[in-house]
């Protein structure tokens, strides 16, 4: 199988994107993910010869434009006379507008305009134009098996061409309207630009992190004679491992680690916030941030599509592609829409001239209307929209959702359960006292060889403190994940730092680390780590939003409690293992809907387990599976509006469907009862896509209760 990546132009929502998943599925293709909103098509083809090029025609054919990416061997498309709606829409304009003139008797002494002969010459220009994209996207769309907007479009446009061509044969005046025909199809060229256009607004936030823009570096290299060289090179020519120098002012080019030299760097593009942050030796740099002051020299960590930046959109376009729970009646109702409208204005003609006694013209004038006001768009828009701006806002201000799912959960939530080292403390520890049955220097040596080996913050600050050159060799060292480290040296010695929970015969439990030589207690560690400063404000936060919090901690219950009180938590829950966080995220998931806050490093399993996941992350920990959704800063401070931007990206895709519905519903009688021409209807579906998007780009600005 090989991966394709394509980008589709022209699809606006979810009914676009059910289209194009099946001529894919026809043509055996497997493992589709279409982004309506983004444009993104990704599938995997098995290697049939002309396969997916025949994919490629047959979608085109629905009026979209597939551009392959530079993996592919599809070549790009060539452009068309007409390509765009805009320019449809003003090459069908004058014609139409003639029409309508005539029609509205204000041509003055241009009396020949009434000649029938004369508006079927004006009309065939726009007919063909338009037949050339609605209904040859019709028939396919009929052909794939999910009947789009276009078949309304072309069928109502048609019938009254057929119509008025009627007319004209059988010298019956009071058949012809072309202007209906043209006006039709001229407005909706005008809607269906005016909706892509506020389509594409709805991605800004999104396309400002896509942009890859191109910046100069100064690149370090050494000569024969080991002096150092700097030259300016592209950011686009750079390669893992190069060296740069980076200086006050400037962008970091790519993602970089710092070798020497200390800066303020700016990290808004990723974190939202504009406060530099302190940054030192071996610390990481994100592409695309701004050194605020100071001077460092790096290396470059990451290029291209494994940097963070590119990391995150990444991550995003795959949570555009997950429909929420609440999409699912939307798409249900959409499947079915165009044959239902088709079978609405078939009994609107029929109850019309039949049993209300209308002229057949007069109740074919409504039974288009009702065809052409229909939006099956509207429902497919409703969802893709909201989430496209809510997760634009999202990253812009440095909160990260992996799963569009947790936005709509987050209506439901009463209880939150913090962990605690570094959550809701900010992992930078000092060490506070300790005791040893050895000499110190001894004690430091086995400590410092274990702990520098471990990922946990208390480890990496330990081994900080108590660096040392010499160190113990080990024959086998294994982390215990939410216990401590272990480790055998060459003479088969078993040492273990860790909880109190390394061997159950420690009776005093009262410090923080231990340390044992073949269960032998050798010294223990008491460390101090400060609270989170916006630890308390989000505590209250929760309390003001009747959101029970629970502290959930490996660490003893006396410590545990502490940071409770001062923080004022409602429950305390100490003294956990990794399996017993987990066994009791189970049970408070079963009880309630349940989100967990963790830094991701021992609560991955709970986490998973959570209604919703939310994890703390530095920039170089970014891919952590099992979290729902990321704050950038590695902070709590983003964590209010994680949860409001969720529950009001949920509220503002419950107003789409909720529009979407009603326009629906008051549209299709009000055309049937002939209060509406098909020309307003025209006018009436373009519109209501806009108002939809339009509602969704508010979410932009928004004020949320924080």
């Amino acid at each position: 199988m090989e991966k394709v990546n394509w980008k589709v132009e022209g699809m606006t929502c979810s009914n676009c994107a059910l289209s194009v998943n099946k001529v894919l599925q026809k043509q055996g293709m497997q493992d589709i993910a279409v982004n309506p909103i983004t444009g993104d098509v990704v599938f995997e083809a098995a290697s049939v010869e002309g396969n997916v090029e025949k994919a490629k025609k047959n979608i085109e054919l629905l009026g979209y434009t597939v551009k392959a990416d530079t993996t592919s061997t599809t070549s790009q498309p060539t452009k068309k006379f007409l390509h765009t709606h805009i320019q449809k829409f003003w090459f069908c304009l004058p014609f139409t507008l003639v029409l309508m003139l005539a029609h509205w008797g204000m041509t003055m002494d241009l009396h020949f305009l009434h000649n029938p002969t004369i508006q079927l010459i004006l009309c065939i220009p726009v007919y063909i134009v338009g037949m050339s994209y609605f209904g040859k996207s019709a028939i396919n769309s009929l052909r794939s098996g999910v009947p789009n907007m276009n078949v309304l479009i072309a069928l109502g446009a048609t019938a009254a061409f057929i119509y008025s061509l009627i007319g004209l044969i059988t010298a019956d005046i009071t058949k012809i309207f072309f202007e209906t025909s043209a006006s039709i199809i001229t407005i909706v060229f005008f809607g269906e630009w005016l909706e892509h256009m506020t389509v594409v607004k709805t991605q800004k936030a999104i396309k400002e992190l896509t942009r890859n823009e191109k910046v100069m570096a100064n690149m370090i290299a050494y000569d024969d004679q080991h002096n150092e060289h700097v030259f300016p090179v592209e950011n686009t020519h750079l390669k893992v491992g190069d060296l740069l120098l980076i200086k006050t002012g400037e962008q970091v080019p790519m993602d970089c680690k710092i070798l020497s030299g200390e800066a303020e760097v700016n990290e808004a593009i990723i974190t939202g916030e504009s406060v530099p942050v302190f940054k030192k030796q071996n610390d990481i740099l994100i592409g695309g941030s701004v050194i605020s002051n100071g001077t460092v020299k790096t290396y470059v960590t990451a290029t291209g599509n494994e940097t963070v930046l590119n990391s995150i959109v990444q991550m995003m376009k795959q949570a555009q592609g997950n429909k929420p729970p609440v999409q699912k009646l939307a798409d249900k109702i959409s499947a079915v829409f165009v044959p239902a409208v088709i079978a609405i204005s078939l009994f609107t003609l029929a109850v019309n001239y039949f049993f209300a006694s209308h002229t057949f013209q007069e109740s074919l004038m409504r039974s288009i209307a009702v065809l052409v006001i229909s939006c099956p768009c509207a429902m497919g828009l409703a969802t893709p929209a909201a989430i496209a701006v809510g997760l634009g806002r999202a990253a812009k201000q440095g909160v990260l959702y992996t799963d569009t799912k947790s936005m709509e959960l987050f209506k439901n939530i009463k209880q939150i359960v913090f962990d605690k080292t570094g959550t809701l403390t900010n992992g930078k520890f000092t060490i506070n006292a300790y005791k040893t049955e050895i000499s110190d220097e001894e004690f430091k040596k086995i400590v410092f060889s274990l702990e520098k080996l471990s990922n946990h913050p208390i480890a990496k600050s330990i081994a900080d403190t108590w660096k040392s050159s010499s160190t113990l060799r080990w024959k086998k060292v294994e982390e215990l994940k939410g216990v401590g480290m272990k480790g055998e040296d060459k003479e088969g010695n078993i040492f273990l730092i860790g909880s109190a929970n390394i061997d159950e015969n420690i009776r005093e439990k009262d410090h923080n680390l231990y340390v044992t030589k073949n269960g032998q207690l050798l010294g223990w560690i008491d460390m101090a780590d400060q609270l989170r400063t916006e630890a308390k404000e989000v505590i209250n936060f929760c309390k003001k939003k009747n959101i029970k919090t629970i502290l959930l901690s490996g660490d003893t219950f006396a410590k545990t409690k502490q940071i409770a009180d001062e923080l004022q938590i409602d429950e305390v829950i100490a003294g956990q293992t990794p399996k017993q966080k987990l066994e009791k995220i189970e049970q408070l998931v079963n009880e309630q809907p349940t989100v967990m806050v963790g830094d991701g490093i021992n609560d991955a399993p709970a986490l998973a387990k959570a209604t919703i996941s939310i994890s703390l992350s530095k920039a170089s920990q970014l891919a952590i599976q099992s979290a729902t959704v990321v704050l950038m800063d590695n902070g709590l401070k983003k964590l209010p509006l994680a949860m409001q931007l969720g529950k009001a990206t949920y509220g503002t895709i419950k107003g789409n469907l909720f529009w979407a519905f009603l326009y629906n519903l008051i549209a299709i009688p009000v055309a049937a009862v002939g209060l509406l021409t098909p020309t307003a209807g025209a006018l009436a579906m373009g519109l209501s896509d806009v108002v939809l998007a339009g509602n969704s780009l508010w979410l932009k600005w928004k004020k949320m209760d924080l």
